[in-house]
């Protein structure tokens, strides 16, 4: 038996958790801004918990939750539209050079 125990290594072959995310990142650079974004709106939002005036505690919660889902979405709709842009434009420039 291992002396590590409480670590978790990943099976032969198969990449770490820093390895993936870095990965994603490539294939998605918007990914870790929405993802960064997310939790900028959810910490602000929890910051001004106290200046939520006669806003149920539920209610509050739940703008909070959609307004970083929104941010993180919106992050991943973008990165997707300007990845297409720019696969449209480079088919129609083969197109035209071919």
């Amino acid at each position: 038996m291992s002396a590590n125990k409480g670590w978790w290594v990943p099976p032969e072959g198969e990449d770490s958790v820093s390895e993936k995310f870095l990965r994603k990142t490539r294939e998605s650079p918007l990914v870790p801004v929405g993802l960064g974004g997310c939790l900028a709106v959810a910490a602000y939002r929890i910051y001004r918990l106290k200046a939520r005036g006669s806003t149920k505690m539920s209610i509050h919660l739940i703008h909070t939750r959609v307004a970083a889902q929104a941010c993180a979405v919106g992050a991943v709709m973008l990165g997707e539209g300007l990845m297409g842009v720019t696969e449209r434009k480079r088919s129609l420039l083969d197109k035209i050079w071919l």
